[in-house]
C-alpha cells in the first residue's frame, strides 16, 4: 500500500487476516480489528494491505460510522469492559510476594490474577490514551508523534510482564520490537 498515513475508521483488505478497520494509530504501525481474526498490529507498510475505498458513500452511513465512533468512545471511557486476555497456565492461582529487606516488616501476597488484570487495564487505558492523541484535531502532526514516542517508552518499560500473557500477541512491544 503507498499510503502510509491512513485514518481511523479506514476500511481495509489484509492477505491474510481478511478485512478490517484501523482503530487505532501508532508511529509505524496501524490496530486493526479484523472481522475473522480480531485486533492485529500491522506495520504501515505491510504490503498485504490494501485500502478498501467505498464508493457512493450515503449521508446516512457517515453518520452511522459517527455515532458507532461516540458510543464506543463514551463505553471505552466509563466501562470497564476490556478485552479478555489470558493469563499464562503457569500463573493461573498463584501469587506475587513483595519481600521487604527489613526483615521486621511484613511482606505483601497479592494474587497474580489481581495484579495481572492491573496490568491489563493499563495496556488497555494506554490504548486508549494512543486513539486521543491521534484523533485529537487540535495537537500537530509532531506534537502527535512526540507523544506517541512516550508511550512507545511505557510500552518498553512494561515489557518485564510479558511472561504473565499467555499469547504473544497481547504483549507489550517497545521500539525495539516495534518493526517485528
Amino acid at each position: 500500500m503507498d499510503q502510509l498515513n491512513l485514518g481511523i475508521g479506514t476500511r481495509l483488505q489484509h492477505t491474510q487476516h481478511g478485512p478490517g478497520v484501523i482503530v487505532g494509530i501508532r508511529y509505524a504501525t496501524y490496530i486493526i480489528s479484523f472481522i475473522n481474526v480480531g485486533i492485529k498490529e500491522i506495520e504501515k507498510t505491510d504490503i498485504g494491505l490494501d485500502e478498501i475505498i467505498p464508493e457512493n458513500v450515503t449521508v446516512e452511513l457517515e453518520t452511522v460510522s459517527d455515532v458507532e465512533k461516540s458510543l464506543l468512545k463514551i463505553l471505552r471511557m466509563w466501562s470497564d469492559v476490556n478485552e479478555i486476555v489470558p493469563l499464562g497456565d503457569r500463573w493461573k492461582g498463584g501469587t506475587m510476594l513483595l519481600q521487604p529487606a527489613d526483615k521486621t516488616q511484613k511482606a505483601k501476597e497479592v494474587p497474580i490474577d489481581i495484579f495481572f488484570h492491573k496490568i491489563v487495564m493499563l495496556r488497555d487505558r494506554l490504548r486508549v490514551m494512543e486513539q486521543q492523541i491521534n484523533a485529537h484535531k487540535i495537537l500537530s502532526d509532531e506534537d502527535k508523534v512526540n507523544l506517541q514516542q512516550y508511550i512507545t517508552r511505557i510500552y518498553g518499560s512494561l515489557t518485564t510482564f510479558n511472561v504473565l500473557f499467555k499469547n504473544k500477541e497481547n504483549w507489550f512491544v517497545g521500539e525495539k520490537g516495534s518493526g517485528d
